[in-house]
This record gives structure tokens, sequence and C-alpha cells, in this order.
């Protein structure tokens, strides 16, 4: 059922809305797969018309696999588009997992304010609906445990953090006694769009979605095929890919590299060979023993952290999100500059927050035997390590959320129209998960982005106002005719090392 307010309804009492939520479910516990609570809102465009829109709670079981399962809210909203497409709504589906989204329509943030901005423009191709996250959500539950802290006096090891995570996992189970964990799979995150499909009246979605949205949707496309249209995926992960291939990941990084290593600023900073001869040869400093490093923090306490070999191979890919920063921070270690490197790693070590919806679903999602043994006898292990997946696969069985098996993870072929878009500096889901992906859909296509990294769609296609028009129109009909297949950013401003270039190129001793 749906519940329509009057105007303004968002300055409802909490406690009345939690006793509607309530009589929704009857004593039992035994309803329909879906209710809606739905509220109205209204925002300014950027030309500061006013837009109507709508936002509310997908009530859903916890568990579907388990009769009268407990009841969990998901926040959800929807905006129509100013006049009727005749296409089918998109589904704007967030990444993470752990990403909620509707702050978007209240926070004053740039990200909020952005994110609203690109929603409004949707309703040239037909309504958008943004479905955030079981246990992920605002107008539901946010699922999460504090860790410990790591010790400063010791090197960073994989073996650690395993140990480490499979802890915290039975603290998780333990600390959510009242909570059915393995409710939250990705089948269960599929099964959530489908309820709101069906909950809003809608025969027919399209779906949009970058990163964990991507595999989300591809979720969705796997379970749910006949209710897709159409679908556009940015940073593609597939249901198989949870986990990046190393040298997938470290062709990327020499993609960034390329044009470090052209950039007439960087020359005197760097070694001969480049950027990757400073990689190589800090492996190499790394290799012979850790560093300790002493530095002091904003009241000016000392303190020292020991960086080895392991913490070298995740700083890698750090500052990899705008690839214009990496080189800099590369080569700032090269030349044995490691203040900043150390602040961050001490910051990381102390204790945090992890969101449970990251581990539940990466562990529901797995790795099939095959792609586990090409991950562990990548030849870019030695240089990146496997804190990418070792960890996660070491875990996954104290994590209570099943496995969804090899059946849901292999690709097969897809009839569905999709485009692919994806950045060849994505370090995070390399370009090679769409190249990897495409022959399997009949009805796929494939922009690349030259120089883009992990971004959303429109973002990889900044300074392309035809394409992203094109986007928008195979979103309201399906029509690829004006979609390319490459799209070349030009090489961005390289940030610099903060600190002056050396008199000479040798390596510093560490």
């Amino acid at each position: 059922m749906t519940f329509s307010s009057p105007p303004s309804p968002s300055l409802w009492p909490r406690a009345f809305l939690v006793l509607l939520l309530a009589a929704l479910v009857s004593p039992t516990g035994a309803r329909a797969d879906a209710d809606l609570v739905i509220e109205n809102g209204t925002v300014r465009d950027p030309q500061g018309a006013t837009v109507s829109y709508e936002i509310g709670t997908l009530l859903v079981p916890e568990n579907r696999q388990v009769p009268g399962s407990r009841t969990i809210s998901i926040g959800f909203a929807r905006i129509k588009a100013p006049r009727p497409t005749g296409a089918p709504p998109v589904f704007w589906l967030p990444g993470g997992p752990g990403l909620t989204v509707l702050g978007a329509f209240t926070d004053s943030d740039p990200a909020s304010q952005g994110r609203l901005k690109s929603w409004l423009t949707f309703g040239a191709a037909a309504d958008l609906v943004i479905l955030e996250q079981r246990g992920y959500t605002r107008r539901g539950e946010i699922l999460d445990i504090k860790s410990e802290a790591f010790p400063l006096d010791k090197p960073a090891s994989v073996q650690a953090d395993a140990e480490a995570m499979r802890a915290l996992a039975r603290a998780a189970v333990a600390a959510h006694p009242d909570k059915d964990l393995s409710g939250y799979t990705i089948a269960a995150f599929a099964a959530d769009v489908d309820a709101l499909r069906r909950a809003l009246g809608y025969d027919k979605i399209s779906l949009f979605g970058g990163s964990f949205g991507s595999q989300w949707s591809l979720a969705v496309m796997r379970l749910y095929p006949d209710t897709v249209a159409r679908a556009v995926l940015s940073g593609v992960e597939p249901l198989d890919n949870g986990y990046d291939m190393p040298s997938h990941v470290l062709a990327a990084l020499q993609r960034i590299a390329y044009d470090a290593d052209r950039d007439p600023r960087l020359a005197p900073y760097l070694p001969p060979g480049g950027i990757m001869e400073a990689v190589r040869a800090l492996h190499q400093r790394f290799a012979a023993g850790p560093v300790r490093v002493e530095v002091r923090d904003e009241a000016g306490e000392a303190q020292t952290v020991t960086l080895g070999a392991e913490d070298l191979q995740l700083a890698l890919l750090s500052h990899t999100q705008e690839g214009a920063q990496w080189p800099a921070f590369i080569l700032s270690l090269y030349h044995a500059h490691y203040d900043a490197w150390a602040r961050e790693v001490i910051d990381e070590r102390k204790p945090g927050t992890i969101k449970l919806i990251g581990p539940l679903v990466d562990s529901s999602l797995g790795v099939s035997p095959a792609r586990e043994h090409r991950l562990r006898t990548d030849p870019a292990v030695a240089l990146l390590g496997t804190w990418n997946f070792a960890t996660n696969i070491a875990s996954a069985p104290d994590w209570p959320s099943p496995d969804m098996g090899d059946d849901l993870r292999k690709p097969v072929e897809c009839t569905i129209p999709t485009l692919f878009v994806h950045g060849d500096w994505d370090t995070s889901t390399p370009i090679d998960n769409t190249l990897g992906l495409l022959p399997y859909f009949r009805n796929g296509h494939a922009i690349l982005v030259h120089r883009a990294g992990h971004d959303g769609t429109f973002y990889q296609l900044r300074g392309e106002p035809a394409v992203k028009q094109a986007v928008y129109e195979f979103l309201k009909t399906g029509e690829m005719k004006d979609l390319p297949v490459e799209v070349t950013l030009p090489v961005p401003e390289f940030a610099l090392p903060p600190f002056p270039p050396p008199a000479r190129r040798d390596p510093p001793a560490p």
C-alpha cells in the first residue's frame, strides 16, 4: 500500500512516523513483500524553478528466506519528469557499499548539491528513482561497529588485517543479536529494487549505477532480466570481480605514469626511468627492511610509526582517486619525504567505524575458484600485494551472509541494451572489467574514457555535452547511434611534490 501525505509532511514528528510504520505490519509479521510511506517536498533547480519530489521509506523483510522476518526500512526518492517521456523510469543505485545519498535534498555541502543538480537533469529522459541500501540508509538503519586500533610500532600486514577482520565479524554478530545479518546479500539488494519497482507500479525500469552501483545493477539484470529495459553502468564491477586483478590495477598506474613522465614540471623530480622506476626502487628499498618515521601531531606531540613493505603496497594505491595527485605522492616517497604518508598511516591505524554492509555484501558475492586462483598467482601481486582480496576471502566464513555461488557470479549472455562508461585511469575498478564483460552483452556499447578515473558516468564525460545528451537519449529511447566508442580527456595539471627539486636524481638512503 502507498501512503501519500499532505504538503510538507517532512515536518511530521518522528514518533508519529514510527507508529505509522509499525501499523503497516500485522502482529504476526505477515504482510506484502514491500510497503511504502511517501512524503512530498520541493527544491529549486539551478534556474530557480521549483521542482517537486517524493521521498519515502520502503519496508521489506530483513531476510526474505525466513518467514516472519523482521521488517527493515530503506530510504528512496522519486523526481518525476516535468513532462511524460514514455520511457521507463531510471533507478539510480548508489555505490559503496555504504553510501547514503538522500541528504542531497537537504544538505548544503558541495557533494550533496552536485548530486542533486545532476539528478534534476534526468527529467529529460524519464522519472528518476533513487534507492538507498539496506543496512545503510538514513531512513532506516546504519549498521556499523567500532574497530580496534592497530599498533604503531609494527609494520602493517595482510595476515594481521585478516585476523582483525575475522574478530570484527564475530563481534558484529554478537553486537546485533536482534538482527539477521544473513539477509544482507547481493540477492537481497536486487530484490529490494524489484520490490520498489512493483510498489511504485512500474512494469519496466532502466538502471543507472557506478562502482558498486554497477555491480548491484548487474545483479538486478541477472535475477530480474524481464524487468530491465536498459542500463548505464560506469566504473564497472562485474559480479565475479569484487576483487581487482593486481595486473589490471598496475596497468592503470602505468597509464598515469606515462603522462606524468612527460610533464616538464615533474622532470626535475624523476629518476631515470620515470615514475614506475621510482615505484620499483621503493619496492626494493622497503623489501630490505621497515622504516621508522617520527612526526608531530597538531598538539606538537611526537609520534613514531613503523612503515614496512606491506604498508608500501597499500600506499602505492593511495592518492589515485584523482590521478593528477598520484605522481607527486610517489615522488615524495622516492625522495624519502615520508612525513605526510606517516601521518596518514597513523590516522588509518586509529580505532574506526566499519560499515557492516560492505563485508556482508562482499562475502555474499565472494569469488569463483578460478578467479581466486588468478588473483593469487597474478604477477603484480609481488608489487601490490594481496590487500585487495586476501582479508575478505579469509574472513568470509565469519560473516553470516551466505555465498551466492558461481551460478550468479559468472557472466552469461545478456540481451538488455547496456551502455558501459569506463576510465582507463581507474584503479578501483580497472577498465579491464568492462572489456572482459562486454562480449557477453549482445546489445552492449562501451565508451572508453582515456585519463578518467573511478568517477560517475557524467563526470567521466565532463567537457562532452553532446555525449551526455546522447546518454540521456539512450535512457529515453534506447538509441545508441550518437554514442562514441572513445573519449579522450586532456592531460591534467599534475600536482608537484611539496619540496624543491633535489640537486641530484640518485635515490636517497631510506
